[in-house]
Order: structure tokens, then sequence, then C-alpha cells
């Protein structure tokens, strides 16, 4: 087929959309058919995460040096080693360590606490 037939064919695809619109065709529901469906959604709120747990999670997690000076000066939560999400603003030392980010060290350390 030549370039001129491919402009003819869609030129008659164009008018025929057109002749339909024009004419106020009914669908099945009474609505006019435009060929185009609107689905609608369930409005689902979700929880935001909490990024601290309160008096519950009282332990000292592994986050690296650079994050926890990034979160300082941002105030942007920091992720610890056990998935652990919070805003650090209490002195570690005065909390045990994490056992999972204590087990997770290590074993990327090869033993090494």
């Amino acid at each position: 087929m030549d370039v001129e037939g491919t402009v003819a064919i869609d030129a008659w695809i164009g008018a025929r959309i057109m002749d339909d619109a024009s004419t106020g065709e009914e669908g099945a529901d009474g609505d006019a058919s435009t060929g185009t469906a609107v689905l609608e959604r369930p409005e689902v709120k979700e929880k935001p995460q909490s990024t601290d747990d309160g008096d519950a999670d009282r332990f000292a997690h592994y986050v690296s040096k650079d994050r926890i000076m990034e979160s300082r000066a941002t105030g942007r939560p920091v992720v610890a080693l056990c998935g652990k999400i919070w805003v650090p603003k209490r002195d570690p030392s005065r909390y045990p360590v994490c056992p999972d980010c204590r087990r997770i060290y290590e074993s990327m350390t090869g033993g090494k606490a």
C-alpha cells in the first residue's frame, strides 16, 4: 500500500470516529457512547509509618556515621541494619545494642563486633 492509501484510510477512520461522536449514539446504560469508561476505586487511607516507637524500643542501633551526621543536619530519619527507621535524638551509649543489629553486623564483618 502506498502513502496515499494510508492517508486515505487514516482520514476515513478519523471521519468515522467523528461521525459516531457527533450522532450522540447512546450505549446500553443510556449514556453517550464515546468508548471511554471510568473505573471508580475506593479511597484507601494508609497509616503513615511511625519513625519512632517511643519507650518500647530502647536500643542503640548500628547506622553509618555519615548517615547519623546527615540526619542531625537535615532531620531526616535513618535506617538501622535491623530495619528500624527513626530520627536519632538520644545518646546511644545509654542503651544496650540492638541484638538484630549486632547479629547482622557480626555476619558482615566475620564475627568482629
